[in-house]
């Protein structure tokens, strides 16, 4: 999403571009344009889910699959939505920052010079990794599995996605902070047309194969759209010859990197517990739970969105030593993204047999498929808050480009406390005793990050110094709010026998409760989400009226 440049200050190089001041107009535009596009990108992700069900069903093909879509998912998480966009926006943000302070050479293209090289060399040795160990990764990962050898060939299909994430990755951090987010918007809308390209033209010759394909396909399509825009990004910056740009420290950077790769690889492995103790049990648990996951983590991807306009705006502010703007932001974004969430999480619970058979009961997928998967997902989206706070806090945790480890540990403990209680559970439970461990585990997370806020390492802030007493009572008002919601839309959507009505009655039941009673509790994340939506609205009016 393009922002005009401001123009020169009497501090500022001549011929420098700088980036205008943040407005509410502009967080509202740049999350719309997300939200927009993110809300395609998941459609499609169900129209994905749906195709893979429709044709293959929920079995031991459809299984092998999920175990090899491991690569994927850590990739994504690594490189695209937290590893490496925690590291490289607080560095783009702070070249940024010191371009327009007059700083020598020119630290934007200094630090492109200085990093993708290298991350490049990385990517490719992973994916050749991966492609090498995939059976040892594949036993490791799933023991019990029916079908290992198609597993291990989906595997090696799918490690090429290491390289492709990479630098999709790299684009998407270099350009939101420039405050470009139309083509990062647009990189899972790339990615799932072609993974349902290619299992629509393959399938019948090529099986789950087929979606392995589709994914190294959808991985190249990410970076492909982004390419342009980087480019015209980077052939704008300035080049001052007269003295190199400074780089940073190497060993702050190393563990900076390490702190925040470490967390995140941290945070994926709750998938890799899941489907380790998912693996023994009857076939289509693991299916079971992938669908349940993929449906309930919507509400937390749409509440996320406004964080992902918003971290390159904190990063810049502690860049340039704004502490008071940086926490504001960061209480602002907690409120909303509560709000979001809850309503979401809510809407789920209330109405999860009706959104299953929906979206997936046809051809393959079964009533009984439908069944367990609305079992599971109203368990799994008990932990929907703690996963929003734990994607809100540890933005701040990484915003100011310094290495901390005290994420890590606290997502550590959240693992443990998966592992263990998922462990004890599986047996009496089966998948909802496993879907009841990720809630539990995340929980601690969140509540060990919050908490850590707050606190210092050696007269440093671990995070954005956010006041955390204000933060737990504002956000005690949505889950009252939705405690009672829920309930309400269950018994409205369970009065009819016919699914699209139920979901209708249920989800307004529930936003109607839930959105009287945010309203009558003084819940703050209410005001910024119907002022955001009023300014979307109106510039869209606007634009629609003058024909842009």
């Amino acid at each position: 999403m393009p922002v005009p440049p401001a123009r020169g200050s009497a501090d500022q190089p001549s011929g420098v571009p700088e980036l205008p001041a943040v407005s509410r107009r502009f967080l509202a535009k740049a999350t719309a344009v997300t939200a927009a596009l993110s809300v395609a990108g998941a459609l499609l992700g169900l129209v994905r889910d749906q195709s893979l069900a429709r044709l293959f069903g929920a079995g031991s093909g459809t299984d092998a699959f999920l175990v090899a879509w491991t690569v994927p998912e850590f990739a994504s998480t690594l490189l695209i939505e937290d590893g490496l966009a925690f590291v490289l926006i607080p560095a783009f943000s702070l070249a940024l920052a010191r371009r327009a302070q007059g700083a020598p050479g020119d630290p934007v293209r200094a630090l492109v010079a200085a990093t993708l090289p290298r991350l490049t060399l990385v990517f490719v040795a992973a994916s050749a990794l991966i492609v090498a160990t995939a059976p040892y990764l594949v036993e490791a990962l799933a023991p019990g599995l029916p079908d290992p050898a198609l597993a291990v060939d989906c595997t090696r299909l799918t490690a090429t996605c290491v390289l492709s994430f990479g630098l999709a990755g790299y684009c998407s951090a270099a350009l939101r902070a420039h405050r470009r987010f139309l083509m990062p918007g647009a990189i899972y809308v790339a990615y799932n047309a072609g993974i349902i390209t290619a299992m629509f033209v393959l399938g019948g010759d090529w099986g789950v194969r087929s979606a392995a394909v589709g994914v190294a396909a959808g991985g190249a399509l990410m970076v492909a759209v982004q390419l342009p825009a980087v480019w015209r990004q980077l052939r704008r910056s300035p080049v001052r010859r007269e003295e190199p740009a400074e780089t940073p420290d190497r060993a702050v950077a190393l563990t900076l990197v390490a702190t925040v790769l470490l967390f995140a690889l941290c945070r994926q492995s709750q998938v890799l517990v899941e489907r380790f103790l998912a693996s023994p049990l009857p076939a289509g648990a693991i299916s079971h739970l992938n669908y349940a996951q993929k449906v309930a983590q919507i509400p937390m991807t749409l509440s996320l969105m406004l964080c992902t306009v918003t971290f390159p705006v904190v990063a810049r502010a502690l860049a340039d030593g704004d502490t008071e703007r940086a926490r504001t932001r960061v209480e602002r974004d907690l409120a909303l993204a509560a709000c979001t969430v809850l309503l979401g999480a809510a809407t789920v619970i209330a109405c999860a047999p009706q959104i299953i058979e929906l979206l997936f009961q046809r051809g393959a997928f079964t009533a009984s498929d439908t069944a367990a998967t609305a079992g599971v997902m109203r368990v799994y989206a008990l932990g929907l808050l703690g996963q929003t706070l734990v994607g809100v806090l540890i933005r701040s945790y990484f915003s100011a480009g310094r290495p901390t480890w005290y994420p890590v540990c606290a997502m550590a403990a959240g693992i443990l406390v998966t592992s263990w209680s998922g462990a004890w559970a599986v047996g009496p439970w089966g998948v909802s005793g496993i879907a009841a461990a990720n809630a539990a585990g995340i929980t601690v997370t969140a509540s060990l990050l919050l908490a850590g806020m707050g606190t210092r390492y050696r007269g440093v802030p671990r995070g954005v110094p956010v006041r955390t007493r204000q933060v737990l009572a504002e956000l005690s008002r949505p889950v009252c709010a939705a405690a009672v919601a829920t309930p309400a839309g269950w018994l409205v959507a369970g009065r009819t026998g016919q699914p699209l009505p139920g979901l209708l009655a249920g989800a307004a039941t529930v936003a109607a409760v839930f959105v009287l009673l945010g309203l009558a509790l003084g819940a703050q994340g209410f005001a910024p989400a119907l002022r955001s939506v009023r300014v979307a609205a109106r510039t869209f009016t606007r634009r629609l009226t003058h024909g842009r």
